[in-house]
């Protein structure tokens, strides 16, 4: 949550220096699109390939604009087969135990393959 506040106030530092000079100032939904997977992206994607290595599909994305507070989290694997939602949850909520002490939010969802 600290490194959310630090951000937001050099965001906002940095922005003010931007009107002051007459800048064009991009959007950070913009910057973040243009740019390749955060540090904490990286991080909780390799958990989850070692803890579910039969998932087909993962998706992390850090959906609180960089910070690393919040994420989503899509993955599809074989593993789920047979457990209801709230259990495919808790596998994944295990797996990142320790992860999710920094975190203020997470969103989860789980497929189980079609094929």
């Amino acid at each position: 949550m600290l490194a959310c506040k630090k951000s937001l106030a050099s965001t906002m530092t940095a922005a003010a220096r931007v009107l002051r000079s007459n800048q064009v100032l991009v959007p950070a939904q913009v910057r973040r699109c243009l740019s390749t997977q955060t540090d904490g992206e990286v991080r909780i994607a390799k958990i989850l390939k070692e803890k579910f290595p039969s998932a087909s599909s993962l998706k992390v994305v850090d959906i609180s604009g960089g910070c690393g507070a919040m994420y989503e989290i899509h993955i599809e694997s074989s593993e789920f087969q047979g457990k209801r939602t709230i259990q495919q949850h808790q596998l994944v909520n295990k797996a990142l135990k320790d992860e999710i002490q920094g975190m203020h939010g997470l969103r989860i969802f789980t497929e189980v393959p079609k094929h």
